[in-house]
């Protein structure tokens, strides 16, 4: 069986989105050390540490009460910094190398990335991934309701390529919800073991047909054993 079409998920796959929460992380601290005087490097390592101590949920409520200048106005200040920045985030070598692999056998790639629209639109020029993908979809451009496990965008892309669902290959990393709906409808999947979900064990009907460690595996998983 050949694979016609390749489909990437975004963060955590084709880059680390730990990279793009740093950039984040440092234009937020930026902005409240000049409204309130207060060290920048006090203020990121003390968010850097929270992520790392409770993960995501309320880094910047728990800044802002640290520093004691929390306020409705300031979280919601906090959310649009992190959100409209422009990203200081580049693309790895190992997707460079892969993506470019595949542009040079002419197989079609995508993208389909859940996340507000915005953010990952900016994630995306940042990377200057466009020039190697046919097109991306983010998911939320459609409704929340279109966003993984939905197949929605994956259909479209089907439709777009002329393609069984069969023919088609994606490539992500939340056995969460990345692969349990699209599976079932025939199409090929594939996990890489990186960032949050890296340690996650799902039940098989969440799992990728195959795990990889590194994007590189792909040069000779997709054609040469059996995909």
């Amino acid at each position: 069986m050949k694979i016609k079409v390749i489909v990437f998920d975004l963060d955590d796959t084709l880059y680390d989105e730990i990279e793009y929460v740093k950039s984040g992380f440092i234009q937020v601290a930026n902005y409240f050390s000049y409204e309130f005087e207060i060290d920048k490097n006090l203020i990121y390592n003390y968010m850097i540490q929270d992520l790392e101590t409770n993960g995501r949920g309320k880094i910047f409520d728990n800044m802002l009460e640290n520093f004691k200048i929390y306020s409705k106005e300031n979280i919601k200040k906090a959310i649009l910094v992190y959100r409209t920045h422009k990203p200081n985030i580049v693309l790895p070598q190992e997707s460079i190398e892969v993506l470019s692999y595949y542009n040079s056998l002419k197989i079609p790639i995508y993208i389909v990335t859940d996340g507000n629209k915005i953010v990952q639109n900016r994630k995306i020029e940042a990377l200057g991934v466009r020039k190697y993908i046919k097109k991306d979809f983010i998911t939320h451009r459609y409704g929340l309701k279109h966003s993984k496990p939905s197949t929605y965008c994956f259909e479209k892309i089907a439709k777009l390529e002329k393609v069984e669902y069969k023919d088609i290959v994606y490539i992500g990393d939340n056995p969460n919800k990345d692969f349990v709906n699209i599976k079932k409808m025939g199409f090929r999947t594939i996990r890489v073991l990186k960032g949050m979900f890296s340690n996650l064990n799902k039940e098989t009907k969440f799992e990728a047909e195959l795990n990889i460690l590194s994007l590189v595996e792909l040069k000779n998983i997709i054609l040469n054993i059996g995909y």
